[in-house]
Formats: C-alpha cells, sequence, structure tokens
C-alpha cells in the first residue's frame, strides 16, 4: 500500500501574501507579506531558498533562522513561528516594514519627525546594548537594511546572519560575501591590518554611526561621506562624531551612548522618548505615578504620531483601566485616541469599554463619561444604549451631588434619539417630573424644561400630548426666573407639535399670565411668544375651511446637531366635543407663518445665558398683585386640571406618595456664598452654543417675596386648613397603628396560655 507524505508547506499554518514581495535586503531572504490561515491576522514571512552550490549561504541562513528563534528581547524581531525543508526556510515574524521603506512613505505623507527618529535609534542601540552587554554576542551587520518597522513605528534590529561571539569560542567573523554590507566594515576591518587595540562593541558602535548617517541622509554611497554630517540634528552630531572615530578604543559602548544622548538637551531627552519609556514599565510603577503620567498624557498626543497612538498607547490605557484600577484619569486620552480609529476599530475596541465604565460606582468616572458623551455617542447603537448604558445612567437623575443630576439631564439631549419607547416615554418622563417639580437646584429645574423642549419632538404622540402643555405650565410657575423663561421659550420651541385647540384653550392663557411677571425678561419672552401664537391662529382663521380638517401629520423639530431626526409622528386629535378649533392641523400653516414661528428655536434658547446673568442682576421684590395672581392661578381648579396628567408622572417617579409644590429658596444668609459661586467638581461649561451654560454657573439665589395684605389672609387660611387637615390624617394614622399593635399582641398573649413557674434559683 502507497502512502503519500505530507507537504510541510502546505500544513504550514501560515500563507503568503499574493502581493509581491515587500522587499529584499542585502543577504539570502526575501521578505513577504504573510497571514495566519486561522485569524487572518498578518505576519512577515522570510523565505530563504535553497540553491545548488551555495552551501556556505545556505549555513548562515540556518545560523540566523536559530539566532532569530533563541533571542527573545522587545527590540529585536519577534519570532512567531518557522519552517525548515530540504528546499527552503520560512521564518514568521511581527508585521514589520522594512526602515528604508518606512522612512520614505512617513517623508512622502506628512513629514518625519524627530521625535520619531529619537525613539527609533533610542531602540536600535538599546537592542545592541542587549546584545553585547547581556549575551556577549557582536551583530557584524547593522545597517539599513537590517531594522524594521511595525505597525505602531517601534524599531526593530533583524539581520542576525553574520552574527558572531564575542569571546572567540565560536570561531571568528562569518564572511559575507556581499559588497553591500561590506562598506559598513570600520576602517580597522577593512584594511585588513588588525591595528589598534578594540572593544568588543567598538565595529557595531561605527556601524550604528554610519545607520545615524543613512537615517537622517539617505543610503552611504561611500565610507569617506561619513565625514559630514549632513542632516544630521546639532544635537546628535558630537555622539555621532564618536561612533565614526578612527580610535576603536574611545568609541563609546552602547549603554553609555544612551546615557549620553539622554542628557539635558540632548537629542534623546524629550517628551515622546519619557512616555515610551513610562510605557515599558508602567507596570511596576506606583499608582500615584500612573496617575499623573495619564493625566498629563493628553497634552502630548496632539504631537505624537498617530499609528503610535493607536498601536502602543491604546493598549496600554485599555490594559490601565481593565487591570490597574486607573479610573477616570484615563478618559480624556482615550477618547483622545479613539479619533484615530476606524468605526469598526471604535466598535472593538472603546465600546466596550465605556459601556463597562457607566456601570462604575466612581462619581469621577460618571460625571467624565456624560460630559465626554458627545465624542463616543454616535459609535454606540440602540441596543446597547437602551440596555447597558441607560439604566445605568438614570441612577445620576438621584444621585445627592447636582453636578452629576445636571450632567444626567444635559446627557439626555444626546441619548434621547436612540432610546426605545418605554425608557424614553416612561422611564425618562417619571424623572424628568420629579427633578422639574422637587429638585431643590432652581438651575436643574431649569435645565430639565430646557431639555424636554429640546427631545420633545422625539416623544411619542401621546406622550406629547400628555406631557408638554402640563410641563412647561409647570415651570412658569416656579419660583426661580429662569425656569419661567424656560417654560415660556419651551411652548415657543415646540409650537409644531400643538393642535389648534391647545394653543388657544391651553398655552395663550398660561402665557397671557405671564405678561405681569416681576422679571422682565419673562414677560418679554412670554409677550414674544403670544404674538407668534397668535399669528398662527389668525393665519389659520383667514381660511376657514382648514378648522374642520384633522391633523394627520405634525412637523418635526430638527433634531439637536448631529443627530439623527426623527421620524414624524401622528398626533391625535383632540375630542371633537370641545369645538372645530381641537382637530386643527397645524401642519397647514400658512410658510410665511412657519417661518415666524421657527426663529423661537435654537436661537431663542441659546439666549438663556444672558436672561439668566440678567435676572440674577435684576431681581427685586415681586409686586404683590402679581404674587396674588400667581397664588390665584394654584388654588384654581379649572388651571389645575391641565396639570393633571404631568403630576401622575410626578406622582410615580418621585420618592413620596404625596405631591408637593417646590419650595421657594430661602435667601442665603449675609455673608456666605451663593451656590453659582461653587464649583461642582467638573470644568466651566463654554458659552458657546449650549442653552445651559450660563444656567450652569448662576446658580439659585433669591428669596420669596412678599404677600400683600389680602393675599396672607386667603394664603394663611390654606395654610392654616392643610396643616389642620395633614394633622388630622396623622393622628387617625398613629390611632389605627396603635389599635393594630394592641391586637398583635393580644393574640401572641393568647397563644402562650397562663405564665408558668420558672426554675430560676433565687439569692
Amino acid at each position: 500500500m502507497w502512502f503519500f507524505a505530507r507537504d510541510p508547506v502546505r500544513d504550514f499554518p501560515f500563507e503568503l501574501s499574493p502581493e509581491p514581495p515587500e522587499g529584499s535586503p542585502p543577504g539570502p531572504w526575501v521578505l513577504h507579506r504573510g497571514r495566519k490561515k486561522a485569524t487572518g491576522s498578518p505576519v512577515s514571512i522570510f523565505v530563504y531558498d535553497v540553491k545548488p552550490g551555495a552551501e556556505e549561504q545556505t549555513q548562515v541562513a540556518k545560523a540566523a533562522f536559530k539566532r532569530l528563534k533563541t533571542l527573545r528581547h522587545p527590540n529585536i524581531l519577534a519570532y512567531i513561528d518557522g519552517l525548515e525543508t530540504d528546499k527552503c526556510l520560512h521564518v514568521v515574524t511581527e508585521a514589520v516594514t522594512p526602515l528604508g521603506v518606512y522612512l520614505k512613505a512617513r517623508a512622502e505623507a506628512d513629514g518625519l519627525k524627530e521625535l520619531e527618529l529619537s525613539w527609533g535609534l533610542h531602540q536600535i542601540v538599546k537592542a545592541l546594548s542587549f546584545l553585547v552587554n547581556d549575551c556577549s554576542l557582536i551583530h557584524n551587520n547593522v545597517c539599513m537594511a537590517a531594522v524594521f518597522v511595525d505597525r505602531a513605528g517601534e524599531w526593530k534590529l533583524g539581520g542576525l546572519d553574520y552574527m558572531y561571539s564575542a569571546q572567540g569560542n565560536g570561531g571568528g567573523p562569518p564572511r559575507k560575501g556581499i559588497p553591500e554590507l561590506e562598506q559598513y566594515d570600520p576602517p580597522e576591518l577593512a584594511d585588513g591590518s588588525g591595528r589598534a587595540v578594540r572593544e568588543k562593541w567598538s565595529a557595531d558602535m561605527w556601524r550604528l554611526g554610519c545607520l545615524i548617517w543613512e537615517v537622517f541622509n539617505g543610503s552611504l554611497p561611500r565610507a569617506a561621506a561619513l565625514r559630514n554630517p549632513g542632516k544630521i540634528p546639532k544635537s546628535l552630531v558630537p555622539h555621532y562624531c564618536e561612533l565614526v572615530g578612527a580610535n576603536p578604543k574611545v568609541r563609546p559602548n552602547p549603554a553609555r551612548f544612551l546615557q549620553n544622548c539622554r542628557a539635558p538637551g540632548g537629542f534623546m531627552n524629550n517628551r515622546f522618548v519619557e512616555t515610551n519609556l513610562f510605557l515599558e514599565e508602567i507596570q511596576i510603577k506606583e499608582p500615584a505615578e500612573k496617575q499623573k503620567f495619564f493625566q498629563e498624557l493628553s497634552k502630548s498626543l496632539d504631537s505624537f504620531p498617530e499609528d503610535f497612538c493607536r498601536h502602543k498607547v491604546l493598549p496600554q490605557l485599555l490594559t490601565a483601566f481593565e487591570f490597574g484600577n486607573a479610573g477616570a484619569v484615563v478618559l480624556t486620552p482615550l477618547f483622545k485616541v479613539g479619533k484615530f480609529l476606524s468605526a469598526e476599530e471604535y466598535q472593538q475596541k472603546i465600546i466596550p469599554v465605556v459601556v463597562k465604565m457607566f456601570s462604575s460606582t466612581d462619581r469621577a468616572m460618571r460625571i467624565r463619561l456624560l460630559q465626554q458623551m458627545e465624542q463616543f455617542i454616535q459609535y454606540l447603537d440602540e441596543p446597547t444604549v437602551n440596555t447597558q448604558i441607560f439604566p445605568h445612567v438614570v441612577h445620576g437623575f438621584l444621585d445627592t451631588n447636582p453636578a452629576i443630576r445636571e450632567q444626567t439631564v444635559k446627557s439626555m439631549l444626546l441619548l434621547a434619539p436612540k432610546l426605545n419607547e418605554t425608557n424614553l416615554n416612561v422611564e425618562l418622563m417619571k424623572h424628568f417630573a420629579r427633578l422639574q417639580a422637587k429638585d431643590e437646584q432652581g438651575p436643574i429645574r431649569c435645565n430639565t424644561t430646557v431639555c424636554l423642549g429640546k427631545i420633545g419632538s422625539y416623544l411619542s404622540a401621546t406622550t406629547r400630548h400628555r406631557v408638554l402643555t402640563s410641563a412647561f405650565s409647570r415651570a412658569t410657575k416656579d419660583p426661580f426666573a429662569p425656569s419661567r423663561v424656560a417654560g415660556v421659550l419651551g411652548f415657543a420651541a415646540t409650537h409644531n407639535l400643538y393642535s389648534m385647540n391647545d394653543c388657544a384653550h391651553k398655552i395663550l392663557p398660561v402665557l397671557c399670565g405671564l405678561t405681569v411677571d416681576p422679571e422682565k425678561s419673562v414677560r418679554d419672552q412670554a409677550f414674544k411668544a403670544i404674538r407668534s401664537f397668535l399669528s398662527k391662529l389668525e393665519s389659520v382663521s383667514e381660511d376657514p375651511t382648514q378648522l374642520a380638517e384633522v391633523e394627520t401629520n405634525v412637523p418635526q423639530r430638527p433634531a439637536p446637531e448631529g443627530l439623527p431626526a426623527p421620524a414624524p409622528t401622528p398626533v391625535p386629535a383632540a375630542p371633537t366635543t370641545s369645538g372645530p378649533w381641537e382637530t386643527q392641523e397645524e401642519g397647514k400653516d400658512t410658510e410665511e407663518d412657519s417661518s415666524a414661528a421657527d426663529r423661537w428655536d435654537d436661537e431663542d434658547w441659546g439666549s438663556l445665558e444672558q436672561e439668566a446673568e440678567s435676572v440674577l442682576a435684576q431681581r427685586d421684590d415681586w409686586s404683590t398683585r402679581n404674587q396674588a395672581s400667581r397664588a390665584g392661578q394654584a388654588s384654581n381648579p379649572g388651571h389645575r386640571s391641565q396639570e393633571s396628567d404631568w403630576s401622575s408622572w410626578e406622582a410615580e417617579g418621585s420618592w413620596e406618595q404625596d405631591w408637593q409644590e417646590p419650595s421657594p429658596p430661602e435667601p442665603p444668609p449675609e455673608g456666605t456664598r451663593l451656590a453659582s459661586e461653587y464649583n461642582w467638581g467638573g470644568p466651566e461649561p463654554s458659552d458657546k452654543g449650549d442653552p445651559f451654560a450660563a444656567l450652569s454657573v448662576h446658580r439659585e439665589a433669591g428669596a420669596q417675596s412678599r404677600r400683600d395684605s389680602w393675599g396672607d389672609d386667603n394664603w394663611e387660611g390654606l395654610e392654616t386648613e392643610s396643616r389642620q387637615v395633614k394633622a388630622e390624617l396623622a393622628r387617625k394614622k398613629r390611632e389605627e397603628r396603635r389599635r393594630e399593635m394592641e391586637a398583635k399582641r393580644a393574640e401572641k398573649k393568647a397563644a402562650k396560655g397562663p405564665m408558668k413557674l420558672g426554675t430560676r434559683k433565687l439569692d
């Protein structure tokens, strides 16, 4: 029976790329690109074809194969796998590019930087130091063709074909027989005289000088060209001259050469080299050192090569978060490096970390994530947002830290377009209702109203019909003046979401009440809104046929900048029993009227920045007439019915069963600082394009205004009656509880039976 021998090349787990060879450096090897069959990961494959009559060269190739397999150092080409047959040798290494090809490509792209070259040369010298000082080996082939660059821009020393022992136990250096390589030999070897006493590193340091010359000036034409430094940086020239000196005895040891170049003002004394050295030793650094390093890293990333940031800095950042407990300090550099990634890479590398960060209980981590959400929100898909991120984010609405509550509200502008029906229309509305009604911070109540106006078009038709009018009406009675302004602007920004019946019967009465508000900024916005809504009503009134039409599609408000606009959602027609205005379609408004109303959108939300400041500067005591007017509105059951839907959300989303009006803030004691003077933990917001900016800076200030005599009587009667009712309810509850406890004690006593005598010994 015949057995067929297996082809080792076919069974090799790596395959050559069909592309032409990437390089054929002087020597027996040809460099090919390749990939691992199982995973498709890229590799480099050095191929040597055994030829008849080239036994000496074959022995050199086999020796290099063995050396590369046994030598392990971060700055020496990393061996992965190999194949040796009678016909060929295959050496698989990490994916690399010949240095000459890399330098040419970088020069054509965006130009080489001295930072990159300083670190690359540092790595090659460090590899030589390892060989000569730790292994007593002479490389004997240092030149441009023996250096390779990986995808992170790290330089690796290869070309180990002619390596030999410095101790002389392996014989003398092997014969190269290649003129292109022999020109790098030092003078004491080139003339064959063997004069001058030399150190074991002398020849390799001469070749290092040749490499430095080639890096800055191109291929070395002849040894005499080394006398002219050419484009070599001035800070490196003195040390270069030591390398190519005629006396081999004075050529420095590789370790001393590094020390000289790292001295103050030296070529290798820069932030890039320091960053790389720290990353190489990060596992043994103290936690405080790591914190400081990551805090300062962001400032330097802009000047670092892109490949270095993607393939070296990013893995270290991910590792530091995963295993090093680096915490929130890695966020800023992480998102900065993320800008260099493709959408697919971002999904694979950054998003899993971001999702895990949202589950952290570290407040600093949570607030930085919320502040920087704009940088990664576009990479989050809807299932991830709804199932893995939103459940953690909503905890921020209940946080005791005002800064976290504030950032959580602002983050909803970015998350709302990706939330599902339940999270957006039920869960989020519960939290918004509670914040708007009960949060003790006026700016947070105001920001909640602003955010609701921004995301109103994303709500379902039913939720919009139930929530928006009631919520904005609630805001117009807030004791914090910017909140009242936000309520007015909320109506205006969502003007295209209301039926004509709502405009006439619900919105305009609320706005008219604000025309006598004690704050001029509130009155100004109220008049502006009234004119806009009246203009819409007048334009519809000019065409009576429109009054009988059913509203089928409401124009959508533009999405927040950078986010997709929601699909149009039909708004249900109001009950026909109230009159024909309830079924009026706003989409039938004239183009002229729509353009007039549209001016209320982002432009006027942004004006809150100036108005919050002016309100605080111009605050006076409220007039008794206006205060009494608002008191009458609050006690008016007809007006209260407009807020019945929003109040139901408040009851569901609050910690207490009984809903209460938010209490006006007390004036700060004399000599104390207002809340606006304190930094809540995050950087001060920018004033450009952010409707929350000024409101976040100007915190709640001011006192409850005085009531006039007739208003005091009414308020005191209401308050007294309320206190009496509450006291009676509490008394009845305590009495009922007492009776229950007595009944339980009686049952237990009956179950135990008569008391028995004990056996305790008497004194």
